[in-house]
């Protein structure tokens, strides 16, 4: 008779009574029950332990290891900045090249995503206007006109900052895929975006605190991702910003880390 059937049994409204002795055998076997299904993951009804949360997934109080931007941050090789020596725009490919084959440009995409009250050109490609409802870096309110530049796609991890940290080893569909991915763009104000430049964690970080975890955590995403590598005053920086929201999830997503093969760069 299966461990399941005897408790099952047991505890059944037709079962005879039980004697003191059989019940502290049925408690054991329980308790054994309960720690083997805990090991395996599963619940009695057959499915995982844990509710289900807002997006589907299952929910956690507590990210597992590995899942949190703060644990990545470990992950993360510690090497020296490498010179900068034969650094130009043109070794990540064509700006905002259409890698995702959609017809519209990278920085159209990220404006589409990023702005609210959108106006097209024509069709529905090249962003005319918009609203930046809070810009990450500032918090502030930004309006988008398309030639005049209030409004960047700033890529998180500049590309300055990867050439030094492993990019130039790079073949160049790689280095084309990080200009264009998704994880690593977004729409900022064109000033702060400027006062940025090519600085990594340890030199600047958004005047918006409130933003500066989220900032940090694509960062690390992005770094991870395509296994570029970090020094030791940027690692601490990004430890001491993700160590004020040590649950917050890595980032995902994005584009391939290699696009296709019409693209190259130099």
């Amino acid at each position: 008779m299966s461990l399941l059937h005897r408790i099952r049994t047991a505890s059944s409204p037709r079962a005879t009574p039980l004697t003191s002795t059989r019940r502290r055998g049925v408690a054991v076997a329980a308790a054994g029950l309960a720690a083997l299904l805990a090991l395996t993951g599963c619940t009695p009804d057959g499915g995982k332990g844990g509710g289900t949360g807002e997006d589907g997934g299952t929910a956690s109080s507590v990210p597992a290891a590995g899942g949190t931007a703060l644990h990545a941050v470990g992950t993360l090789t510690v090497k020296g900045r490498a010179p900068k020596t034969g650094y130009t725009r043109a070794r990540f490919g064509t700006a905002w090249a259409d890698t995702d084959g959609n017809h519209c440009g990278t920085r159209d995409d990220i404006l589409k995503r990023d702005l609210t009250e959108v106006r097209f050109t024509d069709g529905h490609c090249k962003v005319a206007s918009g609203t930046l409802k809070k810009d990450p870096y500032t918090g502030l309110a930004v309006q988008y006109e398309r030639g005049r530049s209030k409004v960047d796609i700033d890529h998180l991890v500049a590309l300055s900052d990867a050439w030094q940290k492993g990019a130039q080893q790079w073949p160049g569909r790689k280095r084309v895929a990080l200009a264009n991915d998704p994880l690593n763009l977004i729409a900022a104000d064109a000033s702060a975006n400027r006062q940025k430049g090519d600085g990594d964690a340890a030199t600047w970080l958004p005047a918006n605190k409130a933003y500066r975890c989220d900032y940090v955590a694509h960062q690390v995403a992005v770094k991870k991702k395509y296994g570029l590598w970090v020094t030791q005053g940027e690692k601490d920086a990004m430890t001491q910003v993700l160590s004020g929201c040590p649950k917050l999830k890595l980032p995902a997503g994005g584009g391939p880390t290699e696009a296709p093969e019409r693209f190259t760069a130099k």
